[in-house]
């Protein structure tokens, strides 16, 4: 089986692609203040669900 190779995909997919990873950071800020001023269970989760997001994109997981 062929190792997932981001270069490869089609151009519409690395477009969603960068688009994506451009967006990450914006919302990962957005909702680590949500979660400092109103910290529900869910902005927990969204919030970690973005890091975790994030940090595969920085370390190009993704």
């Amino acid at each position: 089986m062929a190792r997932y190779y981001r270069y490869r995909l089609p151009p519409w997919a690395k477009k969603c692609l960068y688009i994506a990873e451009q967006v990450t950071l914006p919302l990962l800020i957005f909702q680590l203040l949500r979660t400092i001023f109103i910290p529900t269970t869910f902005d927990v989760l969204l919030t970690l669900l973005f890091a975790g997001i994030f940090i595969a994109f920085y370390l190009k997981w993704i």
